[in-house]
């Protein structure tokens, strides 16, 4: 004990000081330390795919985007809806969305459910050949350039996979390359549950 740490009272007899401020400044960095590592394990714990949008629940952004180079039908707002319909938010230069191909051209194979591109910050011609190449499973793709609408949409990179409803909002979000999993498990299930539930509200 110190004699910072120690005062006399009127009978003369010795008072330990509080010293709560000293207290906190050695503790306090311990304290953060485990904060960030708490954070981070939960964080590393979490599939990333499972990170919710502010946009759930709410109505697609408005826009409007002319097709990829090489194809006739662009993307807008309006095209989604109507329709239950999935958008995919792709680039030639992803190599996720090399893996998730696959998965998309067999979904476009059966018919099960409009599938549309998104084109982020793409050049046309690589998009163009990505698409002749790779195979082109969407029913309209949209160039976004510039990436702006991709940013409305709260995009955080690519590839991400939105669910659409009939009425034109979004239901989910699949942050990184759609397995099989996910599209048999998570995304179809919902898709025909979006589905019933705009049949019932059909008059």
């Amino acid at each position: 004990m110190t004699s910072g740490d120690i005062i006399r009272s009127d009978a003369g007899a010795p008072v330990i000081r509080r010293a709560t401020g000293r207290r906190l400044a050695v503790f306090m960095p311990a304290a953060i330390f485990a904060g960030m590592a708490i954070l981070l394990g939960w964080g590393l714990t979490r599939n990333a795919s499972d990170i919710p949008s502010a946009l759930i629940g709410k109505p697609v952004p408005e826009f409007s985007l002319p097709p990829v180079q090489g194809r006739t039908l662009g993307l807008s707002s309006g095209d989604l809806r109507g329709e239950v319909s999935l958008v995919n938010v792709f680039a030639s230069w992803c190599l996720a969305c090399r893996e998730e191909h696959p998965v998309f051209m067999q979904l476009a194979a059966s018919g099960t459910v409009p599938l549309h591109g998104l084109n982020y910050k793409d050049r046309p011609h690589d998009a163009e050949r990505w698409l002749d190449t790779m195979g082109d499973p969407y029913t309209r793709s949209g160039a976004d350039l510039s990436g702006r609408v991709a940013i409305d949409w709260g995009v955080y990179g690519v590839p991400e996979t939105f669910v659409v409803s009939a009425d034109g909002r979004i239901a989910y979000k699949h942050i990184g390359a759609v397995t099989q999993e996910a599209l048999q498990k998570t995304i179809l299930p919902l898709v025909e549950r979006l589905r019933a539930e705009a049949k019932e509200q059909q008059p």
